[in-house]
């Protein structure tokens, strides 16, 4: 059934500014991002958008949305979340993080200090698949580290919060590859090829200033613990994904793997093996219903006519790749500013990205890699991300502080910025 009704209509936009000013709106005036359950704005976007469909029964206008939600795609992204979440946290409950955080902190010489921060964060983010849970595990080592040394509280901060984005921005089981490449229908192995290459000159370039910036006197000590063995799962994890192996094997079998860990070392048991595991999906709940509501909402908005709104809009100021991939960047860049979460950005733009990538034939692996990397450029500079006010609160900072020393995040920016202009040719083969 073809639901798409061909009339550009900019109301039908509304519902998705609803959404937007819901959450934001209301951390305006109450100054806290939390304040709006952003399941809640979901839901009265949701009704708004059934409520502007025209020209049908009621009952039709809620199968529409209903076919957005329920979209084979949108279905398997939700589960992919869920077992994700899973994964986290049974690998979590095995030791595998404090493992990860202390190995990398043992071996760190302390003219390296500020430098292995940022490597120790890229390689927890992209084994946890979260930056926030990064900037939790590895903050309060860094607040003690800078206590220690003198290093600056906000440089640390900083190189915490550029490698917890690092790994986001690639990390296979990270919430926004996952939406990336879902949404613009490309691979994890494709879109983690053409996503490394353009970052890596970013993190080897934010290390080299790091390495310069002073990190104190003392030098890290070397008597935290740690296991190798229960950070097997997260390198599975890592190697079968690139490998090309269907990511919810993936993810099934890296929670069985952190399992089977747990089992051995004694932290788990089979009962609180289910329990954990509950935990992660429940953790991932949110973001899996909001990505059902956000697709139904697109696919009533694009029956109304507001994305065919956009397209034409698009059509009639870009003429080239160049110009898609840029108009690609600034829509995601601009509702990331707007809601504080690149997830949430990626999902909402992710549909309108797609037939922006496909009108001018540009390919999935690079639609996804510009969602990905502008998500997260801006994802780690807004002050109200939960990146930035989960590290400012646990130093008791303001994040504004953190920022002048955020230059992973520009620099990806510039990193993504040159690849459009390289990689996109100046004419579209329409």
């Amino acid at each position: 059934m073809d639901t798409i009704q061909k009339k550009e209509n900019p109301w039908a936009l509304l519902p998705l500014v609803i959404f937007v000013l819901l959450f934001v709106g209301t951390a305006l005036i109450t100054h806290d991002f939390k304040s709006m359950p952003v399941l809640v704005a979901g839901m009265i976007a949701s009704i708004v958008a059934i409520m502007m469909i025209r020209g049908v029964p009621f009952t039709e206008k809620v199968n529409i949305f209903c076919s957005g939600g329920g979209n084979p795609n949108i279905i398997l992204l939700a589960l992919i979340f869920i077992l994700a979440g899973a994964f986290s946290s049974v690998a979590n409950a095995t030791g595998a993080v404090d493992s990860i955080v202390n190995l990398g902190v043992s071996s760190l010489p302390p003219n390296l200090l500020i430098v292995g921060l940022f490597v120790i964060s890229c390689f927890i983010s992209i084994s946890m698949g979260t930056s926030t849970g990064t900037v939790v595990a590895v903050t309060p080592i860094a607040i003690g580290i800078a206590e220690q040394t003198g290093a600056g509280l906000p440089l640390v901060l900083a190189a915490v919060i550029g490698g917890s984005m690092f790994g986001d921005n690639l990390s296979m089981i990270s919430d926004t590859t996952i939406a990336a490449v879902r949404t613009q229908e490309s691979t994890m192995k494709d879109k983690f090829r053409t996503n490394f290459f353009i970052v890596l000159p970013a993190a080897i370039i934010a290390a080299l200033i790091f390495s310069f910036m002073p990190a104190g006197e003392a030098a890290i000590g070397s008597s935290h613990s740690y296991d190798l063995i229960t950070i097997l799962p997260y390198i599975a994890v890592l190697v079968t994904a690139l490998l090309g192996v269907n990511v919810v094997i993936v993810l099934v079998g890296g929670i069985l793997f952190s399992g089977v860990i747990g089992f051995f070392n004694g932290s788990l048991s089979i009962l609180s093996f289910l329990q954990v595991t509950e935990e992660g999906i429940e953790s991932m709940m949110t973001i899996a219903v909001l990505a059902i509501l956000l697709s139904g909402i697109v696919e009533a908005v694009k029956y109304s006519g507001g994305i065919d709104f956009i397209l034409n809009v698009i059509s009639r100021h870009v003429k080239t790749k160049r110009g898609a991939a840029f108009g690609i960047a600034g829509l995601v860049s601009s509702v990331d500013a707007s809601t504080g979460n690149n997830t949430v950005a990626i999902l909402m733009t992710g549909p309108l990205a797609k037939k922006i990538a496909t009108e001018y034939d540009i390919e999935s692996r690079h639609s996804a890699s510009v969602l990905d990397i502008f998500a997260c450029c801006v994802q780690g500079l807004v002050p109200y991300s939960g990146q930035l006010l989960a590290a400012s609160g646990l130093a008791a900072i303001s994040p504004i502080a953190i920022l002048p020393y955020s230059v992973y995040q520009v620099l990806i920016g510039i990193s993504g910025i040159i690849a459009i202009l390289v990689f996109f040719r100046k004419r579209s083969e329409r």
